[in-house]
């Protein structure tokens, strides 16, 4: 008898865990040109914050000492053109993000800035990373971790890659935790943002998943389990805005 094939979830749509990456591609493939500024509007500008105090917690060394960033699922750059703009000279950052239209976006805007010796950019997978043991001193993941279809193996990919002493940060949307901000939250998500997509970028059905995403993701304590459970020890997690995101941060020791 055939096994029954896995079952995920794409937004609140029940599908193939197969067929979750394609699906997830054909969204950033859409909105990919307009990123940066859809993520503006959707956050109000917060975004900008929240990626401040990622790269404070990251605190990468200012001097000339060698400092390597595995930046997952950050296509745009922008996580990692933050980190070079602290950093002392020893620092060199990897992009790597499954989605060729957003690493040509980061691509662009390394050049505008003059980062193309300071950040490269790679197409892979978060759940196959082609990238030697122990080769990194920080993993970075903003936004990104839950439309990997397979968390737990992304998890265990990052924990392989960084070297002994070695930090996981990853700063993703969360559970509102404030009475009353809840309802406004859901009904800015879900009566704002499609129709914002729409017009700024002609898809409302991609900004649709991305808020559904949200939703379904685990909360930020199970999450923190997670990561503990793919090897890494003192995890910890902070709400940033009522529990609209957080920051979780887990080390290999």
């Amino acid at each position: 008898m055939d096994r029954p094939e896995p079952i995920t979830h794409f937004g609140f749509r029940d599908v193939p865990l197969d067929d979750k990456q394609t699906l997830v591609n054909e969204v950033f493939h859409s909105v990919a040109s307009r990123y940066d500024l859809m993520n503006d509007l959707m956050s109000v500008g917060l975004h900008r914050v929240w990626k401040d105090i990622m790269i404070n917690a990251l605190n990468p060394p200012r001097s000339d000492a060698p400092f390597a960033l595995l930046d997952v699922a950050g296509g745009t750059g922008d996580i990692s053109f933050r980190a070079a703009k602290e950093a002392g000279y020893g620092f060199h950052a990897t992009v790597c993000d499954i989605n060729s239209d957003m690493l040509a976006v980061g691509r662009e805007r390394a050049a505008k800035n003059h980062l193309e010796d300071r950040v490269d950019f790679v197409e892979g997978n978060a759940e196959a990373l082609t990238f030697p043991d122990r080769a990194f001193d920080a993993y970075t993941i903003a936004f990104g971790i839950r439309n990997v279809p397979r968390i737990d193996l992304a998890l265990q990919e990052a924990y392989r890659v960084l070297k002994p002493g070695g930090r996981f940060l990853c700063l993703e949307f969360s559970s509102v935790d404030v009475p009353g901000l809840d309802r406004l939250y859901d009904l800015f998500s879900f009566k704002v943002i499609p129709p914002l997509g729409r017009m700024i970028t002609g898809d409302a059905d991609s900004y649709q998943y991305l808020v559904e995403s949200i939703r379904k993701f685990p909360r930020a304590g199970e999450f923190a389990e997670m990561i503990g459970k793919a090897g890494f020890s003192r995890v910890s997690f902070r709400s940033l805005s009522g529990g609209i995101v957080a920051l979780h941060s887990g080390w290999r020791l």
